[in-house]
């Protein structure tokens, strides 16, 4: 009993499981299947990465559909086609026969074509008395028609990724663009701001930009840029703001009425700053005067601090000891609005609603999880808490909570002077966090 469809090479060529698994495929083409050789052809040349074939085998594949006598490969027509030699190295452009014998080889390890050689090894047909051929030895593009869907689909995938790394190409250059061209606006104003630091993770954005990518890649560094890019617009937005705020007071000055004579500001709540303090300029905008109040005052910093009467500062890189989540809530009211269900029953409550008020402030991830790793998740969130309760005195919440984070990761900050400060601004008034 014959086999219908294995046939193996002629002479000292090996038969493998690759070319009987080919061949089986090739039995499987659906009846009445047909296709363009030319756009079946482009098909390939487009997914020839995927396909594992070469550009010069491409140039061997192109000179055997040549001798195909149709436009449209089917069975009808026949699948086997049987140049020479030497008609096929004139066709592909006057290949040698080694090379020529070299790519039909890698074109039949792909398994875009199969060998079905007569028995003396030549190519050649038998025609009926009609002419029609009866029999035929050769090369079969049968494994096309029967991988036609398979190539067209990795072929549209290709050129889908294609069109996908053009186009984050082309935002990840609009956003480098923007980038550059704020930040050098906020120089030439100059607008407060770390942009030095900003400056620097462009520049490290940018070195990291490969001259060949993949598209995931591609839109990692994009989202990234996109990061940065809005924090840079939201810090100049703010620094805008306050402008048309401060020219606004500036121009109502004279109306304004002190309604008591023994307070220093109606805006401003006192931090009770000491008389050879820093000048207000200097100060924290959440916590006061820095260091040098505290140092005057070694038991009431220690007590703002969390920590005991001449214990050690915190290490460098070490997490900062949580306060009461009680004592969080009563220096920073605002917050509760932003917990689940307007309100704060725990610190997974409080985390939540930083995640919620860290967007709204135009805090980047990045950003915030870095303050999380430096200081600690619940100390974190307790830090965006006192930022938004004096959101209107921080022109960059982003830079502020990173050079808090760097302040943290060098043993030189502690948020029991923020929260004592906050506290006093709110005059003690508590709400309930359930």
């Amino acid at each position: 009993m014959e086999s219908g469809y294995v046939t193996t090479p002629f002479g000292r060529r090996p038969m493998s499981l690759g070319m009987l698994a080919s061949q089986q495929l090739a039995e499987t083409i659906e009846p009445g299947m047909k296709r363009s050789k030319w756009k079946l052809f482009r098909a390939i040349c487009e997914a020839r990465p995927a396909l594992g074939v070469t550009d010069r085998a491409l140039t061997v594949l192109d000179a055997l559909l040549t001798f195909y006598p149709d436009d449209e490969i089917s069975e009808e027509k026949g699948l086997i086609v049987f140049p020479s030699n030497a008609q096929l190295s004139l066709r592909a452009r006057g290949m040698t026969p080694a090379t020529l014998r070299r790519h039909l080889a890698v074109l039949v390890e792909a398994g875009l074509i199969l060998r079905k050689d007569s028995p003396n090894g030549k190519r050649y047909a038998r025609r009926d008395r009609a002419g029609e051929i009866g029999e035929a030895f050769g090369f079969s593009v049968a494994p096309l028609l029967a991988r036609a869907v398979e190539i067209e689909g990795l072929a549209a995938e290709v050129v889908a990724d294609r069109e996908l790394i053009r186009a984050t190409r082309e935002r990840l250059t609009l956003c480098r663009r923007d980038i550059s061209k704020l930040i050098s606006a906020a120089l030439d104003e100059a607008v407060p701001g770390d942009w030095e630091q900003m400056s620097s993770m462009f520049r490290d954005l940018v070195r990291r930009i490969p001259r060949v990518a993949e598209a995931e890649e591609l839109a990692t560094l994009l989202d990234e840029m996109w990061l940065l890019r809005d924090e840079v617009v939201n810090l100049l937005e703010r620094h805008v703001k306050s402008q048309k705020i401060d020219a606004n007071e500036s121009h109502f000055e004279r109306h304004k009425q002190n309604s008591n004579p023994h307070s220093t500001s109606e805006l401003e709540p006192s931090f009770e700053t000491k008389q050879d303090a820093k000048p207000a300029a200097d100060n924290d905008p959440i916590a006061g005067p820095p260091d040098e109040q505290r140092l005057k005052h070694p038991a009431s910093a220690g007590a703002m601090s969390g920590r005991r009467p001449g214990a050690a500062e915190p290490a460098a890189g070490h997490t900062l000891k949580s306060f009461p989540l009680g004592l969080v809530l009563q220096a920073c009211p605002q917050i509760l609005d932003y917990g689940p269900g307007g309100t704060i029953g725990n610190w997974r409550d409080l985390m939540s609603a930083a995640v919620v008020v860290r967007s709204m402030l135009g805090v980047s991830p990045s950003a915030y999880e870095k303050a999380c790793a430096g200081m600690g998740p619940e100390n974190a969130a307790t830090v965006i808490a006192c930022i938004l309760e004096r959101g209107g005195h921080i022109n960059s919440p982003g830079g502020y909570l990173r050079d808090l984070t760097r302040r943290t990761e060098k043993g030189e900050f502690a948020i029991g002077p923020m929260l004592m400060a906050l506290v006093r601004a709110n005059g003690g008034v508590r709400r309930d966090a359930s």
